[in-house]
């Protein structure tokens, strides 16, 4: 049997992500719903939205599986990514952005329509409220999901928003099981989990290798408060591993009778936690799929996340990933 050509293949939404600092009381004039979390919209609204922000935003490429997937290429996965881009100036610099920093393209669909965009708010707390138009992403039809898209890839990882098309995402691990990948799921929002409950519980049950949620997202899941540590536990008696990302607090994981408390990384000044648990899940899944003890691939999860709080948006500065490959390459080290 020949090696895979790919570590790793992420999947899910590639979105433009335009990022801007607002106050709370931007929030409470301009966006309905709860601070945090994820909102889909329309166009119109994310336009609306931007007209009242003038220029007062960045942009950086974007989605929840594609960060994690550049992350893990940074530090040095062999990576790629299945979603559907645009056909406008914003795809194509999406396109480019994402090769650059070391993911291949061969495996992105393509659509005559505008690139989707998601604008994230971040208020003094840190605190990112997302307010999301899928654009191009969201014609990626369960049709054009074939075994092809998953040859040579050893591992899949699956963004949870792609559960607002319950459709896709079926189609999605489904395939990826056929085509002999091992799978992991992130929950992605608390959003997601309240519409795609009984479907999580599924995949599950069906086995799921790694699962990643954080303390909203696990709470919403069981529909009670518990400790964190035993969300862990609970998500992992199916039979994988649980992350349960807590923030600044660190992290939990399980796997069968094993717990692991995760340290987080000391953060000098939140700027954004945009991106911080797709970075956490980027490092993870470095360590898992170079065979890293969990606690030691959990630390590097910590410090990708650490460093990403520290900047705007969901990507990690270039003068940075030197420290953290050096960081990965010592714990991959023996003793």
């Amino acid at each position: 049997m020949s090696a895979p050509s790919f570590d790793l293949i992420g999947i899910g939404n590639p979105i433009m992500d335009l990022l801007a600092h607002v106050d709370d009381a931007f929030l409470a004039a301009h966006v309905p719903g709860e601070k945090g979390g994820m909102v889909l919209v329309d166009e119109q609204d994310i336009a609306s939205l931007v007209r009242r922000l003038g220029s007062q935003y960045a942009m950086t490429p974007g989605g929840s599986a594609a960060n994690a997937t550049l992350g893990a290429a940074r530090l040095g996965l062999r990576a790629t990514f299945l979603g559907k881009i645009g056909a406008d100036v914003t795809a194509e610099e999406y396109r480019t952005n994402f090769l650059a920093a070391g993911g291949d393209g061969s495996r992105f669909k393509h659509a005559t329509l505008p690139n989707g965009r998601c604008l994230s708010l971040v208020t003094p707390d840190g605190q990112r409220t997302m307010r999301t138009h899928l654009g191009a992403a969201m014609t990626l039809s369960p049709d054009e999901v074939t075994p092809a898209d998953f040859q040579g890839a050893r591992h899949a990882h699956i963004e949870g928003y792609l559960m607002f098309n319950p459709a896709l995402a079926e189609k999605v691990a489904a395939t990826a099981r056929a085509a002999g990948c091992t799978i992991s799921l992130e929950l992605s929002s608390f959003e997601v989990v309240q519409v795609a409950r009984d479907w999580i519980f599924s995949q599950l049950r069906q086995g799921v290798h790694v699962v990643f949620a954080n303390e909203d997202e696990a709470r919403v899941l069981f529909r009670r408060e518990a400790p964190y540590e035993q969300y862990a536990r609970e998500l992992a008696a199916y039979g994988g591993i649980a992350a349960v990302k807590i923030g600044k607090d660190g992290a939990w994981i399980a796997q069968g009778r094993d717990l692991h408390r995760i340290a987080s990384f000391p953060v000098a000044r939140v700027v954004d936690t945009t991106g911080a648990g797709d970075a956490w899940a980027g490092g993870f899944l470095y360590g898992y799929l170079r065979g890293l003890p969990l606690p030691a691939a959990g630390q590097l999860g910590s410090a990708l996340g650490a460093e990403c709080v520290q900047h705007l948006g969901p990507a990690i500065p270039d003068v940075h990933w030197p420290r953290l490959r050096e960081l990965a390459a010592s714990l991959a080290r023996p003793a």
